[in-house]
């Protein structure tokens, strides 16, 4: 690190402790020393052990449920902003509440832009995030927001598969995009999978856009909730001839019965990102970290690097 520049300090939200501490690890810092001391009531209090005053604080917590998570993490800017830090960039794997972007019908809220309001409110002069459900959720903030990629820790992964006759496809049409990419990069083609809701987490009709027949499909998805969508997906490829199915999803949400239905599914594999922590046993589910893609991120805005190198693709 340059010791012309703020000294870096790092705290981790007690759901994203793990994360902080392999983010510490390979910065080759110390993680910073807080505390958090909860009532009677529920309602909790939050302090840091250590000066901070003009110091550049990154704050890790992914704001999965329950919502003391991001609760926290406002307690967290707060203290900071109190405790004079020169700057408080706030390092947010998963961006909860992101599905609500837009007003899709009457008299609802659009959670994202209330979320971003909050963080900045907070004091936040920077966000650090991965994978946003939507990409216009950037807009909702006026500070720098480093959305990340987690193309860059997929692709090795899946090239380590040496896969033949392979397809990607996405779970809906709201994801064709990011699966799009992924099918540019491997010069492959790219598949359709088109969903109708009954309601939320309720999957009414689907069907297969494109030829899977003798593939190996790989399904693109940027959450996974109570994994309906993206099982329903795999046996529907498999029942159009797919030779095999594999998921990449960047958030394990995995609301129950999510690992029951991937057990029970035709996926032959999902693959997370450990953005949310998930420990159940499931033979299907492998988790590959980003605490690495964090760190080099935080190393490169502390030297006024540019980070644009880092990602494979968008």
């Amino acid at each position: 690190m340059n010791s012309n520049l703020p000294p870096i300090k790092v705290f981790a939200g007690e759901a994203s402790r793990y994360l902080g501490e392999s983010i510490c690890k390979d910065l080759g810092i110390e993680m910073g020393k807080m505390k958090k001391e909860r009532f009677a009531d529920g309602e909790f209090e939050v302090g840091f052990e250590e000066s901070i005053r003009g110091s550049e604080v990154y704050l890790v917590q992914s704001t999965f449920p329950t919502s003391d998570n991001l609760m926290e993490l406002l307690l967290m800017i707060d203290a900071a902003k109190r405790a004079s830090a020169g700057s408080i960039i706030a390092v947010v794997p998963y961006f909860g509440w992101a599905r609500q972007d837009r007003k899709d019908k009457p008299r609802v809220s659009i959670a994202a832009k209330l979320v971003a309001d909050m963080l900045t409110a907070a004091g936040i002069t920077r966000l650090i995030t991965m994978d946003l459900h939507a990409d216009q959720i950037q807009g909702f903030f006026n500070v720098p927001v480093d959305h990340l990629y987690a193309s860059s820790i997929f692709i090795p992964y899946i090239e380590s598969l040496k896969l033949k006759d392979m397809v990607i496809a996405s779970p809906d049409v709201g994801g064709a995009k990011r699966a799009n990419s992924y099918a540019k990069y491997f010069d492959v083609p790219l598949v359709l999978c088109h969903k109708t809701r009954a309601k939320a987490n309720v999957i009414a009709t689907m069907t297969v856009i494109g030829d899977v027949k003798d593939k190996n499909v790989i399904l693109v998805d940027d959450i996974v909730d109570t994994a309906g969508t993206i099982t329903k997906s795999a046996d529907l490829l498999l029942e159009h001839g797919a030779k095999s199915v594999r998921a990449l999803c960047s958030h394990a949400v995995m609301s129950d019965p999510a690992t029951d239905r991937v057990k029970e599914s035709g996926l032959t594999e999902i693959i997370f990102t450990d953005s949310i922590p998930y420990v159940r046993d499931n033979s299907k589910a492998t988790v590959l970290p980003v605490a690495k893609l964090f760190a080099d991120t935080i190393r490169r805005i502390h030297n006024n690097q540019s980070i644009s190198s880092q990602y494979l693709f968008k």
